[in-house]
């Protein structure tokens, strides 16, 4: 692995008082570039991704992916102690990213004109579903809502089905990407300022920029994309398709150039020379013709075999994985996207790699989740704290 000498964010520090899932995961980003990364949990309840998902011997797996490369502390923010301890650690830091409703560190008494009272050169990271003002602001959010409300669930499913939902967290895990390029987008502005800001990122936001540009259709044609399942209103062929073998492969005609090779690969070359060939958009508008012509031809294979007649045809195909198939794929293999990790409590684990790869200065995974509050000593220790003043912070229970 990688030393974290070598990471491009070594130096930059970061307390993550988020929970579920996008404000900690950018701090997961952070950390995997060479960050120092705090996680402070609550004493009596912590981050509840430690306990989403399966668990193995009683450890949360969900978490050794999202805990990564941070070490962990307690700290009860709502009372002086954790007040006073969270300024403390504040004064030395450079990026603090919550996701609490609005107004509640406020009312704790460590909101951004405290925080920056201690140190102008901090970056607050505020993570929300709304935002931090209108008149949906104050209500509970989550990454499903605003897959519900930006748009993504109307446009997904069959098109005699219902709306439907992902099965993973897809818009916490875009406002998670969102809100480190909002991060390192504000460092950027301190080093000419020489001060901090908040970033005010409302999980609603970055899926529907994601979404492309249905505003502008709805705005200029009054256009309002309906479900189409596989299908693409931009282009035809695209859709997933049976193999003689049972297996599913999946065909995007994205560019003219890969429909015309898809079309003379599976044997009905005369359809380029329609008018309606010239583009994706009329393309769509013959779907059912196009699908049956590539779907028929792709049910006379095996998967294997059709792979490779369209990579010959340089044409675009892809096979479609279960997990099972990701952790064996040759080109996930090459890339390390699914890489090894030793953990003390569990032992080798396999899971995502750092999100990309820098040719000079690389990411890296140095440890997984660690337990909860594992490191709270050791960090207050360097805060200056004595070994009576932990102890009486213990008897308190702020920590």
């Amino acid at each position: 692995m990688t030393g974290p000498a070598a990471a491009p964010l070594t130096g930059l520090r970061v307390i993550d008082l988020a929970t579920l899932f996008a404000g900690p995961l950018c701090a997961t980003m952070l950390g995997d570039y060479g960050a120092e990364v705090i996680k402070v949990e609550h004493p009596g309840r912590p981050d509840p991704s430690r306990g989403h998902g399966p668990t193995k011997d009683g450890i949360g797996l969900w978490w050794k992916l999202l805990g990564r490369n941070k070490r962990t502390m307690t700290l009860d923010l709502s009372g002086p102690g954790g007040r006073d301890i969270l300024l403390r650690l504040a004064a030395d830091t450079d990026v603090i990213i919550e996701n609490f409703r609005p107004g509640t560190l406020e009312r704790w008494g460590l909101g951004w004109e405290e925080l920056r009272a201690v140190n102008p050169r901090l970056v607050l990271a505020r993570v929300t579903g709304f935002g931090q003002f209108g008149p949906y602001a104050h209500r509970p959010g989550f990454g499903t809502l605003a897959e519900a409300m930006s748009g993504f669930a109307a446009i997904t499913g069959e098109p005699d089905g219902p709306p439907t939902l992902p099965p993973f967290g897809l818009a916490d895990s875009i406002a998670a990407i969102a809100t480190a390029f909002a991060v390192m987008t504000a460092l950027a502005g301190r080093e000419r300022t020489g001060e901090g800001q908040v970033v005010d990122l409302a999980i609603i936001e970055p899926i529907l920029t994601v979404l492309g540009p249905q505003p502008l259709w709805y705005d200029q044609l009054g256009y309002v994309q309906p479900r189409t399942g596989n299908r693409s209103r931009n282009n035809a062929p695209r859709n997933t398709y049976r193999t003689s073998d049972g297996q599913w492969v999946a065909v995007s005609t994205s560019a003219q150039s890969i429909a015309e090779r898809v079309m003379r690969l599976v044997g009905r070359a005369e359809l380029i020379d329609e008018p309606w060939f010239g583009s994706g958009t009329t393309r769509a508008d013959h779907c059912e013709e196009l699908d049956e012509a590539v779907g028929n031809w792709i049910a006379r294979h095996t998967r294997d075999d059709a792979i490779s007649a369209f990579e010959k045809a340089e044409a675009a195909i892809a096979p479609i994985h279960d997990i099972r198939d990701v952790m064996e794929d040759p080109q996930y293999r090459a890339l390390d996207s699914i890489t090894e990790v030793d953990d003390p409590e569990l032992g080798p684990l396999r899971m995502q790699n750092v999100l990309f790869r820098l040719s000079g200065t690389p990411g890296a995974i140095r440890w997984a989740g660690r337990p909860h509050g594992a490191d709270t000593e050791e960090i207050l220790t360097g805060l200056g704290l004595t070994g009576p003043e932990i102890s009486a912070l213990r008897a308190e229970r702020v920590l």
